[in-house]
């Protein structure tokens, strides 16, 4: 089992997780939390043991020198943060790991265990996917809830996916077994453009969560930095005459079938969030 730190005792804590390999397309959810652990001074408390979840010819540890000038090795992991943000009345957990290569069903019972010993009251997941969407258009955001209540309150969706899955979606029906409220957000990442990072995806998941927590999250260079992508990425586009007809292919697609009043709702939350931080920062 994973062993905590001592930790007093947690505000109305909320779980954000993500994890690397088959659900984290250009690294985007679990970038997500490398942004949320560094604006928020997260504290890590916990770690899983790898040894009984990882393939080590798989997931390879790394040598590397550490603060002190000794050479170590990291060891692939799954880690529990936890964070006080000054802008909310909560504390947020923070898991950050790798997609395991075995005992799913035991991972995931131990991550929901140790989570459970810091009180947590609901689960929030990120995960990104390769899609037909054109880089040159907001990243769309699915977010799905297990609860009718969260469903009504956040506009989400009930899960209607049938398929294969990840770690994800295995640790999404762990919190279920468990009667666990959860949430689910997945951001869509140009399939052309697969390498990470996408900081134009994390961004608009941060945004997202900014939703959910109804307060402002520091974005220090993600914003510029997600405009650097775009300016790359249009710059490989015009190198490429087929790949500049493929992506006005898919705006025209993609401007064509976007409703107008979910045009005007997403305008209607960007500028509240907005709002929000000119307050914070006034």
């Amino acid at each position: 089992m994973i062993e905590l730190e001592d930790v007093s005792d947690l505000v109305d804590p909320i779980v954000i997780a993500a994890f690397e390999g088959w659900n984290d397309a250009a690294d985007a959810a679990s970038s997500t939390i490398d942004h949320l652990m560094r604006v928020w001074n997260a504290r890590v408390v916990g770690a899983i043991d790898p040894e009984d979840y990882y393939d080590f010819q798989v997931n390879r540890p790394s040598v590397g020198v550490d603060d002190n000038g000794h050479r170590r090795v990291s060891w692939p992991s799954t880690q529990i943060a936890i964070a006080s943000p000054p802008t909310l009345d909560r504390d947020i957990i923070l898991v950050r790991g790798i997609e395991p290569n075995m005992r799913w069903r035991r991972f995931c019972a131990e991550l929901l265990t140790a989570c459970d010993e810091l009180g947590a009251e609901m689960v929030v997941t990120l995960g990104a996917l390769l899609a037909d969407t054109p880089h040159t258009r907001p990243i769309p955001v699915t977010g799905t809830a297990t609860e009718p209540e969260l469903i009504d309150r956040l506009k989400l969706e009930e899960s209607t996916y049938e398929g294969p899955t990840g770690i994800v979606g295995v640790f999404q029906d762990a919190c279920v077994q468990l009667d666990i409220p959860s949430v689910s957000y997945w951001a869509a990442v140009p399939h052309y453009v697969a390498q990470p990072p996408c900081p134009k995806a994390t961004l608009a998941l941060v945004g997202q969560l900014e939703d959910l927590l109804e307060a402002s999250i520091p974005l220090d260079d993600l914003p510029e930095d997600a405009r650097a992508w775009e300016r790359g990425v249009d710059e490989l586009a015009e190198e490429d005459e087929d790949v500049a007809d493929y992506v006005r292919s898919l705006e025209e697609t993609r401007d064509t079938t976007e409703l107008p009043e979910a045009s005007g709702e997403a305008i209607a939350r960007e500028f509240e969030r907005y709002l929000k931080r000119r307050g914070e920062d006034d």
